[in-house]
């Protein structure tokens, strides 16, 4: 039972810190692109920091709402 309340409060604590997570990424991802590029190897651009910031706060809501099911589930 700890370990679905410590996997919920790691969703939350995701989606609470979506915005600095993805901007994060975003800078390495495209520092990785821009070395690539400088090598030759094609990369297509990277994304918008909306859509990486979409995509970790989406993976947020579903760790909390797995995670409230399975608590559920454990409770009955």
């Amino acid at each position: 039972m700890s370990l679905e309340i410590a996997r919920l409060f790691l969703g939350l604590l995701l989606m609470a810190l979506h915005r600095p997570i993805a901007d994060f990424v975003l800078a390495r991802e495209q520092s990785l692109v821009l070395a690539s590029r400088q090598r030759g190897i094609p990369l297509p651009a990277v994304p918008k920091s909306e859509t990486f910031r979409t995509i970790y706060f989406s993976i947020g809501i579903f760790m909390v709402i797995v995670q409230m099911l399975r608590i559920y589930q454990l409770a009955l």
